[in-house]
Formats: C-alpha cells, structure tokens, sequence
C-alpha cells in the first residue's frame, strides 16, 4: 500500500503549496475588500482535494481523516496563523476507546436456554461489562419525568436484580422531555437502575418486530463502541446492559402474567403495561466481555492574532466539522461518503475566510479558527473543545458555524427529498436571535449592506421538530453562553449518501456564503461591544450534556 501513501504526500504538496490564481470579483460592499479572496475557483480546488475519495469518506477516526486535519494545520502554518491546539500545535489531540464485545464469552442464559451475542442480543458497550444475574422486575418505559408525576419504577426495589424495560417514551412525555435538566425534569433511568443496586439491564426492542431488531442491530454497533475517553469517565455508572431479539425476547416473557405480546402491543401504542416482577422461579443470567482499544482523533485549532492590544485577547471563533461517515455498503459500486457537501463546504469555506484573514488587514479581536472532529459521532470534537477549551471560555464573544452551504435547490426539482433545500440566493440562519437581539440585529444589517441573501429563518426556533440548533458544533458553545450563528443550505437528496459530491456543489453560491461570513466575522471583530446575550436561553442550554 505504499503508492497510496506517496499519493497522499504529493497531493499535499501540491494542493497546499501550489499557488493557486485568484480572479476575485468586485463585492457589493468595499468595506469587506478582504473578502475577494474568497473565490468559487479557490473553494473548488480546497473541496476537490477534501471531498476526493482517496481521503475515504474521513470517519472519525480514520487515515482520510488525519490526512485533512494534516492539510489544514499545513495551509494555517503557511499562512502564519499561531497553533492553538496542544503543545504549541495546531492539534488538539482527543483519546478515544473502541470497546469490542467477547463474543465468545458474551451469552445469554433463560431458564438454562443459552442466546447467542449477535443473533439473539447486542450489547450497549457504553454502560458497562460484567455478570448479571438475579430476580427480574419489569419497569414498562422505564422512565422517570418527575414534574409529571411519571415514575416507570413505581417505587420497586431494584437492588440485586436485573431491570427489564422496552424503553419507550411514556404516554404524556416526549423526547424533548429529555432536553431539560437532568435530576429535576427527568432522570436518567441507567444511572438511576445502577445507583439504587441493579445488577443489569434487559432491554426489549422498540415494537419487536423482526424489521425493527434488524433495524437496531444495525444502527448498533454489532461487534463494538467507541467513545471520547474523557465523555466515558464523566457519564453513567457501569452495569452491563443488552437489548434482545424478538426470539430472546418471547423466551424471557414466556409464562408470565403480562406475555409478550401484551408487553410489545402496548410499547408500540406508547402505553407499557404498570411495572411488575417476573416469576421467581425464571432464572435469567447474562455475561459481557469486552476489550477496549486507545485510538486518537483530533480537532485542528489555529488563531490569527488581533490588531488591538487589549481587544486580542478576546475571539470570535470560526467553526466547521471535518469529518462525514466514513466508507460503507456499496450503492452502485460506490462505497466512500465523500460528504462534499456535509460538511466539505463548511470545512474549506472556513479555511478560505482563514486565509482571507491572514493575507489582509487584521480585525481588533483575534480570530479563533477551529475545525471539529467526530461531530458525526455526537458533535465531539466540539463538546470537548468547550470542556477543555485552548482558549479562555468566556473570551469567546461569538461563534459562527458553517454546516453544509454548498447545495442549492434548482428550478422545477420536484424531488421530494429536495423540498427544504435553499435556494442559490438563499440559506437557513440558525440562532442568531435566539440568545442575543444585537447579535441578530447585526447579522441582518450586515448582509443586507453585502450580498443580501435570502436569510431564511424556518429553523431558528429550539422547538423546530428537525431540532437543527441542537444538531451541529454551535450548540455546545450556546450551551456555554457562547452566541452562535449557524449557516445551513437544508437537507437534500444526498444528505449522507455516497453522492454527497463535489461536482453537484454550487461553488458562485459557496462564494456568497463564504464572504457573508467573513463581513460578519469583521464586524464581529471590530466592534468595541461584544454581543449580550439578552433573551432567556431555552431549558435545552441549560443542562449539561447533549
């Protein structure tokens, strides 16, 4: 495989040390002449290179993924922006743990009937490995809202047993009753089995339907998990817990007052039968083996330094996620998800408002670049920048996101799949009005002074149903009291699909996009005031973990 490696150091050397020739258009705005460096020519050739299918699909981690971080820590050093990752680098360096489940030594044992792991049961490889064994109480959905009197326990004693649960949301509460604070609008029903003694947890799969455990065999990780090394210390206690098949299943509720069928029909209404304790004479026992592995990502971190003496030491901060979903089955011969637009088009619209930056006049506050890693694993890189930031937090006065920009809806697409796409004028603005009133006031004046774009406002409401500000890196600095502004153009027909493609990407839309950021990050930059945050934020940034 050595060819591949002397492939990926020649297109280095070649796409960050070519010199690349800027034909920039006049802008509207001449107060924003910095921004004609941005250029649809230049953000194809960056996207060409991070969306190319040698970088295969840049999982988290994973060798393409190294390679893009590697080009954009060499485009900053080029440019002359300091490192502010770990150590004097420009990365910031994220242990993670790949735990993979004994499936040898992992089993099910029901009334000395033994299921196999795979077949039979998965494995939550985040709660913990170990024995379980002892009496069974059966808890419906195993849900705990106390402001609405909802207790799925009903005061049973869990201690020395294993909890059974189909773990579905309670007739009266939602999922966005999970985005309140935790301890006083839900409880966590894992750490609360484990805190009061439970030996393990029995899972039963949504509506139990041999579709639906194919379906959660595959969104699990059949064989392992993964995790950021530092998230697994900080969450819930370790007790082993499985979800089971329709066949493991029927066996364990076999004979019991409330059989199976009772028990998937009222889980699939979204009504759980009342908790009840299985019969004493079932014997259930269960064992998970595992082995974990240290792997290491890493978010790319540079800063431009401010022109003020006192004003640098405070940033706006710049953001995109670098990763997409990796290599998976094959759809007509094509197996790599290039993520062009997701998020190709945030990651080099970021590193050409970066070297926008460097080769012009510097803004007052320094500028905080920083592209995140694993945000398709659960906004990763961003939750950890914000626990373990590089910068001082509460230096941070803004944080603008960009998430997909590059797709624009085209005249008589009737494709369903298409409907919410932007239009080559247009892009969703996500947040800028919802903590800070000065922050959303200057957005619209700024555009409206530039491209005036179509500013479409659909989702900026953490109510939306898509729930878009709680999907992307910005909402863990909003949950730090950070604003945020975050660009989206919409889903569309290739939102993580393999044709996720460079050659469908609007480029003249990249552009305006791209510069309407970097008016927004100048002002943001050079304005004496840094953005209130005068709005009561929603009960979702108040609690501590998304």
């Amino acid at each position: 495989m050595r060819w591949r490696h002397r492939f990926f150091a020649i297109v280095i050397i070649v796409v960050a040390f070519g010199c690349l020739n800027f034909s920039p258009r006049p802008t509207p705005n001449g107060k924003y002449r910095g921004a004609e460096a941005i250029t649809a020519a230049q953000l194809k050739d960056y996207l060409t290179f991070i969306a190319a299918d040698e970088l295969e699909g840049r999982d988290t981690p994973s060798r393409g993924l190294d390679v893009a971080a590697k080009f954009l820590a060499t485009s900053l050093s080029r440019w002359g922006l300091k490192p502010a990752g770990d150590n004097g680098a420009y990365f910031q360096r994220i242990a993670l743990l790949k735990t993979t489940v004994d499936s040898a030594q992992s089993f099910l044992e029901i009334n000395g009937q033994r299921f196999r792991f795979g077949a039979d049961f998965i494995v939550n490889t985040n709660a913990g490995a170990g024995t379980a064994s002892g009496p069974l109480v059966y808890v419906g959905h195993g849900s705990i809202f106390p402001k609405k009197n909802i207790d799925a326990f009903q005061g049973f004693d869990v201690k020395g047993k294993i909890v059974v649960w189909t773990n579905e949301f309670p007739k009266g509460a939602s999922n966005a009753d999970y985005f309140g604070k935790e301890g006083e609008d839900w409880t966590d029903p894992i750490k609360y089995a484990a805190k009061n003694g439970a030996t393990g947890i029995i899972s039963i799969a949504r509506f139990q339907t041999l579709a639906t455990w194919e379906q959660t065999q595959r969104r699990s990780t059949m064989t392992g998990g993964l995790v950021v090394e530092k998230f697994q210390t900080e969450s819930a206690p370790k007790i082993p817990m499985i979800w089971l098949s329709p066949k493991a299943a029927t066996a364990l509720l076999r004979g019991e007052k409330e059989n199976a069928n009772k028990v998937f029909n009222s889980a699939a209404a979204g009504e759980p039968v009342a908790a009840f304790e299985l019969s004493a004479e079932k014997k259930v026992n269960f064992t998970v083996v595992m082995e974990s592995e240290k792997l290491y990502t890493q978010n790319v971190v540079g800063v431009l330094e401010g022109s003020d003496s006192g004003l640098k030491k405070e940033y706006v901060a710049l953001g995109a996620h670098y990763d997409h979903v990796g290599i998976g089955n094959p759809v007509n011969g094509d197996a790599i998800y290039n993520g062009a637009d997701d998020d190709g088009s945030g990651t080099v619209s970021i590193l050409s408002i970066a070297e926008a930056f460097a080769k012009g006049v510097r803004p007052k506050r320094s500028l905080l670049f920083v592209w995140h890693t694993g945000e398709e694993k659960g906004l990763w890189g961003s939750e950890y920048f914000v626990k373990y930031p590089t910068v001082p937090i509460d230096k941070i006065v803004t944080q603008l996101n960009i998430d997909m920009i590059g797709r624009s809806k085209k005249a008589g697409d009737t494709n369903r799949r298409n409907e919410e796409l932007t239009g080559p004028n247009e892009i969703y603005v996500v947040g800028s009005k919802i903590m800070s009133t000065a922050l959303g006031a200057l957005s619209e004046s700024v555009n409206k002074s530039y491209y005036n774009l179509s500013f479409n406002y659909k989702y900026d409401d953490p109510n939306d149903p898509n729930r878009f500000f709680f999907r992307s890196d910005h909402f863990n600095y909003a949950q730090k009291g950070i604003p945020i502004i975050f660009y989206f153009d919409g889903e569309h027909e290739d939102y993580h699909r393999v044709t996720d493609h460079v050659e469908k990407i609007d480029f003249e839309k990249m552009q305006k996009v791209a510069r309407t950021v970097y008016a927004m990050a100048w002002e943001l930059a050079s304005g004496m005031k840094r953005p209130a945050i005068d709005k009561k934020l929603p009960p979702e940034l108040t609690r501590g973990t998304f």
